[in-house]
């Protein structure tokens, strides 16, 4: 008769078998994602680009089932963080959280930079859209589009723009500005958004293309307001404030959005899976809702419908660049 006996090695070698073949264990080896996700963000912690990805982290990290980490990764118009996120391995656990003119404005504007928008980046979803708003001081005596034009022409070489550096959005957006209606502006910039706005309501300049967020904070007191809207309609948190187009200057409706993408050469099975807990994430209504605050809107889409936005805004960003003869700073 046969030892019905099992050797300590035998019974380990079967154990590790059916650990194996358990669905949760195969879960806890290497279905993605088993470890945490590092969100990286191009800018310092405190901002709305910086609240908006903690909104989407903290559903995210219920979603998951693993801890999801804002990491802030500011300087160099955020391409260090775009250059970081490019160089981490292309295992889904490494994402920028990024605006765009990291994809569609920098390799326009600045003369080195150290990544590809297309090839050194795999598109997972985008998160949110928000336009730049046209802000002038109150004691500037305009209250349209119109208005400004008038007074700028009767003024000339009078009206300062402010921007939050030359090269930056608000920068190009006032040149274009200019060129479309035919007046005359000198361009004041700074340091960041935090410096130009607090000139403008100070009143040492008298407008500034101002993200949308804080336009409607700062014009809620009273000391600037806003007079058009750089997007192709209304904003759903102030409605009352028209376009450009609807004021008679077109080819000023590129709306800002952000972003989230991995390393090149992703996995597709992992893309899939990133992109559909984030596209969970971003309609969930405490991240909507989050986001709407900011004056920003959560539109979540495919890798495919990403990809074909930052080609639309890459070559709407070089065609104004273009149009307005700046040189690469």
């Amino acid at each position: 008769m046969a030892d019905s006996r099992i050797s300590r090695r035998q019974f380990g070698a079967l154990a590790a078998g059916a650990a194996l073949a358990s669905p949760l264990a195969t879960l806890a080896q290497g279905t993605y994602p088993n470890r945490p996700i590092r969100l990286v963000v191009g800018l310092a912690a405190g901002g709305s680009l910086d609240g908006q990805a903690r909104s989407v982290a903290r559903r995210l990290t219920e979603i998951a089932g693993v801890q999801v980490i804002v990491d802030n990764k500011p300087g160099a118009s955020m391409m260090l963080s775009a250059s970081e996120v490019m160089r981490a391995p292309a295992d889904g656990y490494t994402l920028l959280y990024a605006p765009s003119s990291v994809f569609a404005q920098n390799p326009h504007t600045l003369s080195s930079v150290p990544y590809d928008p297309f090839k050194d980046f795999t598109p997972i979803t985008l998160a949110a859209r928000g336009p730049l708003v046209l802000t002038v001081h109150q004691s500037l005596p305009v209250h349209t589009v119109k208005d400004l034009v008038a007074w700028a022409k009767a003024n000339p070489g009078k009206l300062n723009f402010a921007s939050f550096g030359t090269g930056t959005s608000s920068h190009i957006y006032a040149m274009a500005f200019a060129k479309a209606v035919g007046i005359e502006i000198t361009h004041v910039p700074y340091k960041g958004t935090a410096d130009a706005a607090r000139d403008l309501l100070e009143g040492r300049v008298q407008a500034y293309f101002d993200a949308a967020p804080t336009a409607i904070q700062n014009a809620a007191g009273g000391r600037i307001r806003m007079i058009a809207v750089a997007a192709p309609k209304r904003m759903l948190a102030a409605p009352e404030v028209p376009t450009f187009t609807e004021q008679g200057v077109p080819g000023m409706d590129l709306t800002s959005w952000i972003a989230i993408v991995g390393p090149a050469n992703m996995p597709r099975d992992i893309q899939m899976k990133a992109n559909a807990m984030l596209v969970q994430a971003l309609n969930s209504p405490d991240v909507k809702d989050f986001i709407a605050k900011g004056a920003y809107e959560a539109s979540p889409t495919s890798p495919e419908d990403l990809m074909k936005e930052m080609h639309v805004a890459y070559d709407r960003w070089g065609q104004m660049v273009k149009q307005i003869g700046f040189e690469k700073q």
